[in-house]
């Protein structure tokens, strides 16, 4: 039997507002381009890289390049320990990316094969990850893998606010010799990613990109970026299954709507924008709210990452005027309950209370009602209970207008001992 569902919802009408339908409003160009570059459903299906689901064109082209490359001065080359003409079918979907990324045009992918694989060699790619760049305090704030996809792609985080600081700016990037190590440090990042792919037909053979446009600053960053941009797409063909912008300025939701008619179906498939607001939401749709950073709407801080797999947190959904209760009934004497809560864009009033089974107890109000800011990180508390009882979580929305996301999860812990109820704010 299927136990009854913890979370219960009260309605209430939006304070102040009619109830009647509003009247449609004509829109302005500019909130209509900008409506145009939001979350669309994904379209973009990734390569199996099976061979039994290539077209006989694309067969034949796969042969091609493996002769030209057998007759080349790299035929003994390798990529990422898997060598390409080891005839197995890890080699295969190095090559069908290459292939992939030149429209299975033989001579194209050769040169850029070629050309990638003295770049490896002068770089030193193979290597990179053991490198010790000098970089800690960039590492989990600018670039860095955390967590997977709900397919198993590795995720990429890389967010570039802290450089708008021009003392930071010019730490990183102040002349050549720094942007190159820079750039070096940021292919290491990539490398790592790349490490925890399967390269096998059918697997996880591609990374996810979530870029935070939030007070990146443009002009300053224009020389890095094209660094960057031109050295992934030059030596990283279908590495990237989607590209997530999140934070999104409006300007760059208009310059989006505006050229993106200009790039293939297949590229743009792989794009997501998202506009400042909309991250949480956005992100749920790709990512478990238990792999989403805290700082994005999730429930994953970097400690967790030591702790082996993720508890999986349950989402829901709170509407405008209404008020969400969730109970988590059950909670012995002398046990523990620890659990994190966010809503995606807070802007509402949470609390939590304990209510004892017995009657003529008290409630304890465990965390008192407050406003939580739109930028506060998901809430972490615990509390050991004195009698049996039942932790309540609410979120009051009541107020709003907008619909939000939200995750919560929660473990028990039994104590043999009864011990007098405490409290402890982790957040």
């Amino acid at each position: 039997m299927e136990a009854s569902s913890p979370i219960s919802i009260l309605n209430t009408p939006l304070q102040g507002l009619p109830e009647a339908s509003p009247k449609p409003y004509k829109k302005s160009f500019v909130t209509t381009l900008m409506a145009a570059a939001t979350l669309r459903s994904p379209s973009f299906r990734e390569d199996t890289y099976f061979i039994s689901h290539l077209k006989s064109s694309e067969k034949k082209a796969l042969q091609e390049l493996k002769d030209k490359l057998l007759a080349s001065d790299s035929s003994d080359a390798s990529m990422w320990g898997i060598p390409l003409l080891g005839g197995d079918e890890k080699a295969d979907v190095i090559l069908l990316k290459f292939l992939r990324a030149r429209d299975f045009r033989v001579s194209d992918s050769l040169n850029m094969l070629l050309k990638c694989l003295g770049w490896r060699r002068d770089f030193g790619a193979d290597s990179v990850i053991e490198e010790d760049l000098g970089f800690k305090e960039l590492e989990g704030v600018v670039a860095y893998m955390h967590g997977y996809d709900t397919e198993g792609h590795p995720v990429c985080y890389n967010a570039y606010g802290v450089f708008r600081d021009r003392d930071m700016y010019e730490r990183i990037f102040g002349d050549e010799e720094k942007l190159q190590k820079f750039l070096r440090w940021r292919v290491q990042v990539l490398e790592r990613g790349i490490n925890l792919l399967h390269f096998k037909p059918g697997g996880v053979n591609s990374i996810i990109q979530v870029t935070d446009l939030k007070d990146m600053p443009k002009r300053e960053l224009r020389v890095a970026s094209n660094h960057i941009l031109s050295l992934f797409q030059d030596n990283y063909p279908e590495m990237v299954a989607r590209k997530i912008f999140i934070n999104v300025p409006w300007y760059f939701s208009l310059l989006y709507s505006m050229f993106s008619r200009f790039l293939t179906q297949r590229t743009q498939s792989k794009f997501v924008i998202c506009k400042e607001g909309n991250v949480a939401e956005t992100l749920y749709k790709f990512i478990r709210p238990e792999d989403v950073p805290v700082q994005y709407g999730g429930l994953s801080r970097p400690s967790d990452l030591h702790n082996g797999p993720p508890k999986p947190a349950s989402e829901f959904t709170v509407k405008a005027g209404e008020k969400v209760n969730i109970q988590i009934e059950g909670i012995e004497a002398g046990a523990t309950i620890t659990w994190d809560i966010v809503v995606g864009g807070w802007e509402l009033v949470y609390s939590a209370e304990f209510v004892p089974c017995a009657e003529g107890s008290y409630t304890i109000a465990v965390e008192r009602p407050r406003k939580m800011a739109a930028s506060e990180e998901a809430v972490y508390n615990s509390f050991t209970a004195r009698e049996a009882g039942k932790m309540v979580l609410s979120v009051d929305n009541t107020a709003s207008r907008k619909k939000k996301v939200a995750a919560y999860r929660y473990i028990v812990r039994k104590s043999t001992a009864i011990v007098p109820s405490t409290f402890d704010y982790a957040n």
